[in-house]
């Protein structure tokens, strides 16, 4: 069962503020938010995790941002 993070679990498994991870969204380098309600969303934690283990492995932002689209390509694929 795929667990949802909202903002505020994001922004502490990340090490990323709020901003920063918005930023990374309009930069490729961070999926975009899951609608989970009307005025709710948040992230995969998946998501979060594998982004997160780029970044440690020192993934370069090129190579971030081509995760980014195959685990948003991903998401498509679960309902198709």
């Amino acid at each position: 069962m795929a667990t949802i993070w909202r903002l505020p679990t994001a922004v502490h498994e990340s090490g990323k503020s709020r901003s920063a991870i918005y930023e990374d969204i309009k930069r490729g380098l961070w999926t975009a938010p899951v609608k989970i309600g009307a005025r709710a969303a948040g992230w995969p934690a998946d998501e979060v995790r594998a982004i997160n283990a780029a970044r440690i492995a020192g993934k370069s932002l090129p190579e971030i941002q081509a995760l980014v689209k195959r685990l948003e390509e991903a998401r498509k694929e679960v309902f198709a």
